[in-house]
């Protein structure tokens, strides 16, 4: 075979490895988890309980949001719970707003600058119930959040709950934003599927909770809500998903806002996966173990096949119309993401062209950025919030 024949037979091979690997992350394996919830669904029981919670929040300089986010726990349709807000060395004036709450039941642990897990493993620490409630200080719940959060734990062998964080849909929102939201419309779906098939891979930081006698230390450097909820699966029990147990939040308000918050989720998901890295073991927990290892671990690596495709297709133009097609095709798909990024305030019916080829380029970028910093060891410990308020939408 000449120089040629097997320099077109590599780059043949490299395109249908890429095009494997992308088909499976982004469609088999969202298909598979979709038909395993129809065909074998695992039930669990729900009740209305209403078991005494401690709902802890860890706070860095949040004094723009938490005064807000106390009121709306005020509001809730639960009878009397426990808050706990773990003040990580704030200076902006936040516990002295947390301070104006403790006749209404609020507890405030000031503490030196420790960073988010040494707040959170403090907090755990105060709780005085067993059930613990997570939130983040700018995410606000419906009137029944609560009593939505905690009735699948009717069920004993129901560990862990997560909730459903719903984002915003802003007026005049970037391409960025808007391709966020349309993301978290398909992780709700996806979550509720992985649900009936047995677990939800793991929760988010606005609305979880967790049975107190399975929730472990967190390490410094991993996502404290995946560490903590997958600790609920690492114990042999189940962790669910509540669509009715809402949380609001808002999204970035810029491109390069929501980038390096995306980098630090990443880069720190994937420390959190090595942390818990027993759980790709499919001997002891199955299903579960693909689940982790198809969304955590190959959708973080996705942006290598995807540049091997954008490399390979080109080279394979002459091969017939599939690969032309697939050429133009990708072309177009960063030409429109090009322009949803330089252009992401454009009119609302342009913003929905470029939305999801924007964020998911956005994302795939970002991605490659983590797996660097975990390569070359660089954990992110401690960062300084970017929050924006939000309250609930009308009704809630």
């Amino acid at each position: 075979m000449s120089h040629a024949g097997r320099r077109g037979t590599v780059t043949l091979a490299l395109f249908r490895a890429a095009s494997g690997a992308l088909v499976y992350t982004y469609l088999g394996f969202p298909a598979l988890v979709f038909l395993r919830g129809l065909l074998a669904p695992r039930g669990h029981r729900s009740g209305e309980i209403t078991p005494p919670v401690s709902l802890v929040i860890a706070a860095h300089n949040e004094a723009e949001t938490i005064g807000e986010k106390l009121e709306n726990l005020l509001t809730m349709d639960y009878g009397p719970f426990e808050t706990i807000v773990a003040s990580d060395g704030s200076d902006d004036g936040t516990d002295d707003i947390v301070r104006r709450y403790s006749s209404a039941g609020v507890r405030l642990l000031s503490l030196p600058r420790t960073g988010k897990a040494g707040a959170l493993n403090a907090a755990v620490a105060a709780a005085s119930n067993d059930i613990v409630v997570f939130s983040d200080a700018n995410s606000i719940y419906a009137a029944d959040a609560l009593r939505a959060l905690v009735r699948p734990l009717a069920d004993p062998r129901v560990g862990g709950v997560v909730g459903n964080q719903r984002n915003l849909r802003e007026p005049g929102a970037g391409a960025i934003a808007v391709g966020e939201q349309r993301y978290w419309d398909f992780d709700r779906l996806l979550k509720q599927a992985q649900s009936r098939a047995g677990n939800a891979i793991s929760a988010t930081g606005a609305i979880y909770a967790v049975r107190r006698e399975l929730i472990d230390p967190i390490p410094e450097g991993v996502t404290d809500d995946f560490f903590t909820s997958t600790g609920v699966i690492a114990r042999g029990r189940r962790l669910v998903f509540a669509a009715d147990a809402v949380a609001y939040e808002p999204v970035a308000s810029t491109g390069g806002a929501e980038f390096g918050r995306k980098v630090r989720v990443m880069t720190r998901g994937l420390c959190a996966v090595m942390a818990r890295r027993e759980l790709l073991n499919p001997r002891r927990h199955g299903f579960y173990a693909l689940q982790l290892l198809s969304h955590k671990i190959l959708r973080r690596l996705m942006a290598f096949p995807l540049v091997a495709l954008a490399a390979t297709t080109p080279l394979l133009w002459r091969r017939g119309w599939f690969y032309r097609a697939a050429t133009v095709g990708q072309a177009v798909f960063y030409g429109l993401a090009g322009l949803g990024l330089v252009r992401p305030g454009d009119a609302r019916g342009w913003r929905r062209v470029v939305a999801l080829p924007s964020y998911f380029c956005m994302v795939n970028a970002a991605s490659l950025r983590a797996v660097y910093n975990v390569v070359r060891g660089r954990r992110i410990n401690r960062w300084e919030p970017q929050r924006t308020a939000v309250a609930a939408p009308d009704g809630q």
